[in-house]
């Protein structure tokens, strides 16, 4: 019991499930359900319900008393880990400077076209406000989607399993995603699509696939973040959500 009042109990468990996963991860040869990220998730959760059934406590409860203490020094960590992505960024400026105008009017247009298919597939399947809300901010990386989802009245939790299944699909699928479009032989496209789509495990990614896709995911990781805290107020607002 003193160790599950620690924080370091929600520390340790994370890092012990995503070493787990990635060992998995790189035993089955990049079986997209062991992304390490996504693994820790469920196994997670799964770990926390045994206990606290164990303890006569609900999951919820368990989270509150014995995992969300190391749970939230592990999510600050997540606004230093975004700032980080202006170092690729910085070692390769040449290209923004010579793209940047291309870049910035794909980036803002891609991310309008998503709001409305976002809000178009939601009706579709019957969201409530709340869960529309919660979709919205899904294409900015974690640490900017889960404010700003509470921010338009959205449900953090959900947008958080919508961000983590975003990236895992995107990281699992990469390789073929970049042929289906005919990215291959476009760097910029490369990292563009997987930084705006993956978010940091998408840009983790594309710098395996060089310098060019790495810097290109860095930016559309920071610019999808500026304009989703720009546009996504404004148009929940407009669209009475």
């Amino acid at each position: 019991m003193i160790l599950l009042s620690n924080p370091l109990f929600g520390v340790l468990l994370s890092l012990a499930l995503f070493v787990l996963g990635q060992w998995l991860f790189d035993k089955t040869n990049g079986f997209f359900l062991l992304q390490p990220l996504f693994f820790a998730m469920v196994m997670g959760i799964v770990v926390l319900a045994l206990l606290g059934h164990s303890m006569g406590m609900t999951t919820a409860q368990f989270y509150q008393k014995a995992y969300k203490p190391g749970g939230d020094l592990i999510f600050w960590f997540l606004n230093p880990a975004t700032i980080a992505f202006a170092v690729p960024l910085y070692k390769r400026n040449d290209v923004i400077k010579k793209h940047g105008f291309v870049i910035l009017f794909s980036l803002v247009i891609g991310t309008i076209v998503s709001l409305f298919a976002i809000t178009g597939i939601s009706k579709l399947v019957g969201l409530s406000h709340v869960g529309t809300a919660s979709m919205l901010s899904q294409s900015a990386t974690t640490a900017i989607a889960l404010p700003l989802s509470t921010a338009v009245g959205g449900n953090a939790a959900v947008t958080a399993m919508a961000c983590i299944l975003n990236a895992v699909i995107i990281y699992a699928l990469g390789k073929w995603l970049i042929k289906w479009f005919r990215l291959d032989k476009d760097p910029i496209g490369e990292g563009l699509g997987m930084g705006t789509a993956g978010h940091t495990v998408g840009s983790a990614f594309a710098v395996k696939l060089g310098s060019i896709p790495g810097a290109m995911a860095a930016v559309a990781v920071v610019v999808i973040g500026v304009v989703n805290n720009l546009i996504v107020p404004l148009f929940a607002h407009l669209m009475h959500i």
